[in-house]
């Protein structure tokens, strides 16, 4: 799967281009901003991009109202054909975010059962009664996503909802030669929905891929050979940040060695997760973190550990952004175009490094050396071994450990050093230590 050797980029497109928050029905190609930035990111070494919601909607692009037209406030059906050409071009696949849970009170199905009720042929697409009714008055009751009564849960064991999606994908490929789908709170998704995507897509497109938003709970439930090829891990995004706010790198060790370590008991050995230090949800990285020194470290971490890492727009330049209670604003923001700096150039490099080694996209992990500052693991193939060390303090720490011998390159310096059992490791500092 070719996701598991690429590096993604994540875009949030209503804000990314300036969008109005609520759709006011005016169409503007604001989507072609993309072409601005293609030969940005193909230059900084993304090969994969993340779109978030692109379809008609009524507000923040998961409220759905059309499934087979780009939103208004985004541009048009050809628009949008044209930034997928064009990325293409660049070698970018393009990964949309399908949100089959739930859709707006807007959808054309739904503005069917409040306008016709019982007579509408769309009453059994949502979980619905008319026994009761809901906080609009509508007449009848349904049930919203975890409470949230702007989105309107689809009934996915109804096999006619299915079956219109698939069309929707089935035209999503066709129209727009797209590559993988997010699927939005996968973990809130019927099974055989996803099974039935999963073969569905797999006959399209046989290298289509299915990467599921997962927050909580046993990624083998539905990342494996019948649903997803990944999911999201929250599991370590929140070990990668608080490891550094809390001085206290075994806690993403710990993590990373139950999810990806050699013992029987180590859960998702072999599997390919998405890793990222911050999306479209949550505070940015550079913003969570108490000591603004370990925002390059953390990306050093990210890059070397296991999983498929995904950037979050602006953040590779240390954008800031905090989440506030009610709304998720100040993490969509506007750029007018790239502001990239030395933070820029470091992930630049790691990103190459990590394309060029097959230890680093799908090696076996093992701790070597963990401190409360300071951490040392491997990463390893049969033809290739290469240690991953972080020093998370401000003074300099010297690692002693017997696997430490010999000559490596620190493929992020590109120098040679020579180990004796132990390894000088700077203040702030990573290094990616090939073995000769």
């Amino acid at each position: 799967m070719w996701a598991y050797q690429s590096t993604f980029y994540q875009i949030y497109p209503i804000g990314f281009c300036k969008a109005p928050v609520h759709n006011d029905g005016v169409c503007v190609p604001r989507i072609r901003k993309l072409l601005d930035w293609s030969e940005y990111l193909q230059g900084l070494g993304i090969d994969s991009l993340l779109l978030n919601p692109v379809f008609d909607s009524d507000n923040h692009g998961y409220d759905t109202r059309d499934f087979k037209t780009i939103d208004c406030r985004l541009g048009t059906n050809e628009d949008f054909r044209n930034v997928c050409q064009d990325l293409h071009a660049h070698d970018i696949r393009i990964v949309l975010d399908g949100v089959f849970n739930h859709v707006g009170r807007g959808f054309w199905a739904f503005r069917d059962v409040q306008e016709k009720k019982w007579d509408s042929p769309y009453k059994d697409w949502f979980h619905l009664s008319f026994d009761g009714n809901s906080c609009y008055n509508d007449g009848f009751w349904y049930e919203g996503w975890e409470g949230h009564f702007e989105l309107v849960k689809l009934n996915l064991q109804n096999p006619a909802v299915v079956d219109y999606l698939l069309e929707c994908v089935r035209y999503w490929i066709e129209t727009f030669d797209i590559d993988g789908l997010r699927l939005d709170v996968a973990y809130s998704l019927d099974p055989e929905f996803m099974r039935r995507l999963r073969t569905f897509t797999s006959q399209l497109k046989p290298d289509f891929a299915l990467i599921g938003e997962v927050l909580f709970g046993d990624y083998n439930r539905i990342v494996n050979e019948e649903m997803l090829h990944s999911c999201t891990n929250y599991e370590c995004y929140k070990g990668l940040y608080s490891s550094f706010n809390s001085m206290n790198l075994f806690e993403i060790a710990h993590s990373l060695h139950r999810q990806f370590g050699a013992d029987p008991w180590c859960i998702y050995r072999g599997k390919h997760l998405m890793t990222f230090a911050d999306n479209h949800d949550v505070t940015r990285l550079a913003s969570i973190l108490t000591n603004k020194a370990h925002v390059p470290l953390a990306y050093g971490l990210l890059f070397g550990m296991p999983g498929i890492p995904c950037l979050y727009y602006g953040s590779e330049w240390g954008e800031p952004g905090e989440k506030a209670p009610d709304n998720d604003y100040a993490l969509r923001p506007f750029f007018d175009a790239p502001k990239p700096n030395e933070l820029t150039d470091f992930l630049q490099t790691l990103i190459q490094i990590r394309k060029s080694s097959a230890a680093l996209c799908d090696g076996s992990y093992r701790n070597v050396v963990i401190q409360n500052h300071q951490l040392i693991f491997e990463r390893r193939t049969e033809n290739e071994q290469i240690f991953v060390a972080i020093n998370a303090s401000d003074a300099p720490y010297t690692a002693y450990h017997g696997e430490l011998s010999g000559t490596a390159e620190d493929l992020i310096t590109q120098t040679e050093i020579t180990m004796e059992g132990t390894l000088e490791m700077p203040p702030y500092s990573v290094q990616y230590l090939q073995i000769r």
